[in-house]
């Protein structure tokens, strides 16, 4: 291989596809979210790691997958592409950590498998998941996300597995054997977990996507607990492993982002843990760039004042395979060539690198994929029925006074907020106030404080209570009417008055209204416990520390919990 070969398969970016299933290249214009040239990146750069973002049917996403395989097989050594991706199968609206699931079959957040607390349903989810990402030709998952859902305010919570260590490390171990199986191979899809070494103990909760965020800080020494799950991860064999962005203040650690961090990614991963495979950064560590037209700075915490080059050569020098959504080999190129990263420190990451994709098959068998099969597989009526059941299985009673739940009268006058008409018909006659109704049923989601940054508005930030005037609406409806409220978790939320007056609550973790209204009737049976606590004030919030879970002062719900009906 030249250099420029190797370098090439250092990186691993972000492209994206047309609808119609046609690679995007330079041609295409640049008035997308994400412009790409695809033929470029394969041929004159070398790149044959992608990300890919955007959705489309099963048949077209196979045959764009297809597509670009066509170009890698034309390029000089034939190299072919894995694709990777982040969750599909779920609800969330944050396009940072997860798609929509459009075709997929349609399952609750991580948290939910969380509260639902089964390992077995972990592993089929996660083996339903392969069957459906490999159908298209997606080789990697950007997931399991098992950091520590320590700090209330943090944002990526739901895609954890909550605030409990031996329960995540339960479930990692079950979602790394339904992706990859017993041994990783051309069946498999290899699992890249993280964040690594645990990102949930970040100061004031804000996340180190951005500047004010880049801080994790450990008031309660727990450092430590954050890594059990990640020691499950590496037992159980999974293939990727992601340092996270923030950069560890007073943990006894260079104080620099963990992906640049040697301590970390050598002496921690690698040489204390025993893990041999990819080391893979989160996205977009050295070059500062643009996201939905906005500027956007490299996470480079800790080494900003460093050159591209400069973080890339440290980065390296810590132990990181690969530079999630960069697209800049000729930098490596030239730190080799000026003498300042050897050759022979790269070919260890390419020897891993090319490994992996030897292993998965995509050499021979599996480098290409049918469309008319994945048209089959993907959405399945039982892979969607298995997601509608997990859906209605996570849901959590935390509030069932009088035993309102489950409801049993049919013909009700139903007031109703947040829910699809269509939805709400089958169960009674819609009205238009709650002074009419027999009931009310509400659906609520977490609070968040609104910022300014496209991108960052995604990420549901900042105070976990709602506001005044809205808190006072709701609790006018409550107040009329017996009510139930439904509050999608995808953060604790700060609810004491809702919990007080409310004749019932339900947590979701991601659901459809039909799932929620089938436990309100009756027509499903909910056994989730909560995740994490729910706090009883910002003023317990803002005082917890950051890595101890579950350390709110007198929370409204505990941990773990929920009532059977």
């Amino acid at each position: 291989m030249t250099l420029e070969e190797k370098a090439g398969l250092l990186f691993h970016t972000v492209i994206p596809m047309h609808p119609d299933g046609r690679p995007v290249e330079a041609e295409d214009g640049t008035d997308r979210d994400f412009p790409a040239d695809t033929t470029g990146l394969i041929r004159g750069q070398g790149l044959n790691h992608f990300n890919l973002v955007g959705t489309a049917d099963p048949r077209r996403l196979a045959q764009w997958h297809n597509a670009v395989q066509e170009i890698a097989a034309s390029t000089r050594l034939g190299i072919p592409v894995t694709v990777s991706t982040d969750p599909r199968h779920s609800f969330t609206l944050n396009v940072g950590a997860s798609l929509p699931a459009g075709a997929f079959s349609a399952w609750p957040e991580a948290i939910g498998l969380a509260a639902a607390r089964d390992p077995e349903l972990v592993h089929r989810f996660a083996d339903i998941a392969r069957q459906e990402y490999l159908a298209v030709g997606l080789r990697v998952a950007l997931h399991p996300q098992i950091d520590l859902a320590t700090e209330p305010r943090w944002a990526r919570q739901m895609g954890t597995f909550g605030a409990d260590a031996v329960l995540t490390a339960e479930l990692v171990r079950a979602y790394i054997r339904g992706f990859q199986g017993e041994k990783l191979g051309p069946d498999s899809v290899a699992t890249m977990v993280k964040h690594f070494p645990g990102g949930g103990p970040q100061k004031d909760g804000e996340d180190p996507h951005f500047p004010h965020g880049k801080d994790q800080v450990y008031p309660g020494g727990m450092r430590d607990l954050h890594l059990e799950p990640f020691r499950a991860a590496v037992a159980a064999g999974c293939a990727q492993m992601m340092p996270y962005y923030g950069r560890p203040l007073g943990a006894g650690w260079e104080e620099v982002g963990f992906g640049f961090n040697r301590d970390v990614v050598t002496g921690l991963l690698r040489d204390r843990l025993g893990f041999g495979g990819i080391v893979c950064t989160d996205w977009g560590l050295l070059s500062d760039d643009e996201i939905f037209g906005e500027p956007h700075q490299a996470r480079a915490w800790g080494v900003e004042h460093l050159t591209v080059a400069e973080r890339a050569a440290k980065a390296l020098d810590a132990g990181v395979d690969q530079f999630g959504g960069e697209e800049c080999p000729e930098v490596v190129v030239e730190l080799v060539r000026g003498g300042r990263v050897d050759e022979r420190r790269v070919d260890d990451s390419v020897r891993r690198l090319l490994r992996e994709k030897f292993v998965l098959g995509l050499f021979d068998e599996r480098r290409f994929v049918d469309p008319d099969a994945a048209e089959e597989i993907v959405g399945a009526d039982g892979f969607r029925a298995a997601g509608a059941a997990a859906q209605r299985r996570s849901l959590t009673v935390l509030v069932n006074r009088e035993r309102l739940l489950p409801v049993a009268r049919t013909k009700l006058r139903l007031y109703t907020e947040g829910l699809d008409l269509e939805a709400v018909a089958g169960h009674g006659r819609p009205v238009g106030t709650p002074a009419e109704a027999d009931l009310a049923v509400l659906r609520l989601f977490t609070p968040y404080e609104h910022r300014p940054n496209r991108f960052e508005s995604m990420f549901h930030s900042g105070r976990l209570d709602f506001p005044d005037d809205e808190l006072t609406a709701i609790l006018r409806v409550l107040d009329t009417v017996p009510t139930v409220v439904l509050i999608n978790l995808e953060r604790p939320a700060v609810i004491p008055e809702i919990a007080e007056r409310a004749a019932a609550v339900i947590a979701d973790y991601g659901a459809s209204d039909d799932a929620l209204l089938d436990v309100v009737f009756g027509r499903a049976r909910p056994e989730g416990r909560l995740p994490f606590e729910l706090p009883r004030s910002m003023a317990a919030v803002e005082a917890s520390r950051p890595d101890v879970p579950h350390d709110t002062a007198d929370p409204v719900f505990p941990y773990g919990a929920g009532l059977s009906l």
